[in-house]
Parts: C-alpha cells; sequence; structure tokens
C-alpha cells in the first residue's frame, strides 16, 4: 500500500482512525498522534467534517484521560510508580513530574498534551491527589481541543499542498521510509543511551534498610532527605524526622545542614534514580556522606515491618 492509499483510507475512515489514534495514544501507547491528526486535518473536504474528527479527537483524549484519571484515584502512587517503571529512561522519574504538578495546579492539564510523558502521567497524578472531577475534566477538554484542534488546524491551511507531498511521498517512499526509520532509531538509541549513562551514575554506595536502620539508633543519627511524591506522602504517611525536597530544590531543603553530617536520600522511584540523582547533586555540593536508600521507601517499609520496629520513633507509619 502506497501513501496515496493510505491518505485514501484515512480520508474515508477520519472519525474512526482519529479516535482510535488518539485513544492509544493518550493510553501510553508509543502511536504518533500528530501526524494522523495533520493528515486528518488536511483531507477533511469541508469544515463539517473537520468538526466531527476533532469532536472524535477530543473525546479520545478526555476518555483515555478519565481512564487514568480514576486510575490514580483507585491505585494512588502504585499507578505512578508503574509508568515510572515502564520508562525507558528511569531517571526521568514520575515524582520529577508530579512536583511540577502540584507546582503548576489545575492548568497544567491544559498544557500537558504538548509536553512529552507528562501528557500520560498528568492525569492519574490528578486522580491521586484527589482533584475535583469537574474540574478535572473541564481542564482536560480544554487542553484536548487546544492539543487536536491546532493540529488539525495547520493540516486544514496546509490542505492546498497535501496533494503535492503525497505525490512526493509516492515517488520516493523508500528513502521515506529510510528517514523514519533512522528518526526511530536515533530516538531509541538516544534513550538508550540515557539509560546506560544512568546506570554509570548509578554505581554509587548505597546504604540498605538494615544499615539505615541501626543509623537511626546511632547516637549521630543520618539525616534523611525524602524525595517521594507529594502524592505518595499524602497516601502512606510521612517519616518522622524526614525532610521532604524536591530534586529541583535540594539546596533549599539542606541549606542550613552541616556539611559532614551524614545524609540517606530516599525516593520511590525504580533503580532508586531520584535518589541516586540528589545523592551524587549533594556530594558535588561538598556534603562529605551522602548514600541513596537501597531498594527505596518499599524496601524501608518491609524491613520495618520484617524487624517489628513498626512502633519505633524513627517512622511516623507506613
Amino acid at each position: 500500500m502506497n501513501i496515496s492509499e493510505v491518505a485514501a483510507a484515512v480520508e474515508r475512515n477520519a472519525v474512526p482512525v482519529v479516535f482510535v489514534n488518539v485513544l492509544l495514544q493518550q493510553l501510553g501507547l508509543p502511536v504518533p498522534a500528530v501526524p494522523t491528526l495533520l493528515l486528518a486535518g488536511s483531507l477533511a473536504a469541508t469544515p463539517f467534517t473537520l468538526g466531527k474528527v476533532l469532536a472524535a479527537a477530543v473525546i479520545a483524549s478526555v476518555v483515555a484521560d478519565w481512564l487514568w484519571y480514576w486510575a490514580g484515584r483507585a491505585f494512588g502512587y502504585r499507578v505512578l510508580a508503574g509508568l515510572c517503571r515502564l520508562s525507558i529512561n528511569p531517571a526521568s522519574c514520575v515524582t520529577q513530574t508530579e512536583a511540577r504538578f502540584v507546582q503548576w495546579g489545575l492548568p497544567s492539564l491544559v498544557i500537558a498534551k504538548f509536553i512529552p510523558g507528562f501528557s500520560t502521567v498528568a492525569p492519574p497524578i490528578a486522580g491521586a491527589m484527589r482533584m475535583s472531577f469537574p474540574g478535572f475534566l473541564l481542564a482536560a477538554g480544554i487542553g484536548a481541543l487546544l492539543w487536536a484542534g491546532l493540529a488539525m488546524g495547520a493540516g486544514w491551511l496546509l490542505r492546498a499542498a497535501v496533494p503535492d507531498v503525497i505525490a512526493v511521498l509516492d515517488r520516493n517512499a523508500e528513502i521515506a521510509a529510510l528517514v523514519v526509520a533512522l528518526a526511530v532509531a536515533a530516538w531509541v538509541a538516544w534513550k538508550v543511551w540515557q539509560k546506560l549513562q544512568f546506570r554509570r551514575l548509578a554505581a554509587f554506595p548505597h546504604i540498605t534498610p538494615v544499615e539505615l536502620l541501626a543509623a537511626l539508633h546511632a547516637d549521630e543519627p543520618p539525616l534523611l532527605l525524602d524525595l517521594r511524591g507529594a502524592s505518595m506522602i499524602a497516601e502512606t504517611g510521612p517519616i518522622t524526622g524526614a525532610v521532604v525536597a524536591e530534586q529541583d530544590r535540594l539546596d533549599h531543603a539542606v541549606r542550613d545542614w552541616p556539611k559532614g553530617r551524614p545524609i540517606v536520600t530516599l525516593c520511590a522511584c525504580p533503580q532508586d534514580a531520584g535518589a541516586v540523582h540528589a545523592a551524587r547533586h549533594l556530594q558535588e555540593q561538598g556534603f562529605v556522606s551522602v548514600r541513596p536508600l537501597k531498594g527505596g521507601y518499599e524496601a524501608w517499609v518491609k524491613e520495618i515491618q520484617r524487624s517489628g520496629s513498626v512502633k519505633s520513633d524513627v517512622l511516623a507509619r507506613c
């Protein structure tokens, strides 16, 4: 099937094609939606047809956001941790995205569609943080309308040039396919390189939950830096004595801490990504003894439960 046949198929079935494409993309599958929206907009015969396809895109986006919202509301931080584990680059932890969501509030849902990765993560964060459902739907709908409308509007404005572009692609189908394949390969290679870089950075001395529990009962216990997101802390409870911090505001959180005091960083990220980044940053700032907690918050809770120290004063509740 050549490019012109694909375009004809999209033109005949624009509403279902756009609906399914946008729904899958907004659910988190690696399916590009913007090229489909551009093509559908350029092939729309009338403004009425354009409106129908736009409505399909908005409805599909809001349905996906609604599903993610209720997943976050039902399962809380576990959904966010799961999304973090699916990331090719674990260093881009969901808790960092959550911090931005907390900072921006409701408007973040309007711009989420324009930020890769944030589009999928924002709705479950909104659910986990118990955002008002009517407010969530309104913001998600406005964001979807702007995102899909701009893409389809651009296609509509450029519709006169589409036949020529399709003809050129038909004549150079092999070259076009090669360019697309190279672009995909470059993106994957970049993400793999980021992951390998993180593995190198993660070769950092950790502290185990057993060692941390013993250290907290010492004469000079380490200072704890809690890097979990707001929804995780709200759901599972704070750790007594720990200072809650965000990656972007680490220096502010530790501004009064002595450089020689032992510090333990803790997060709820795959491969302790957030804790490792924080530990390295603090070490670069001159703190002489900083170690991330191996296994993060989940391993800490298991050790507390195993040791029977749930009532210990080193944490509030797990």
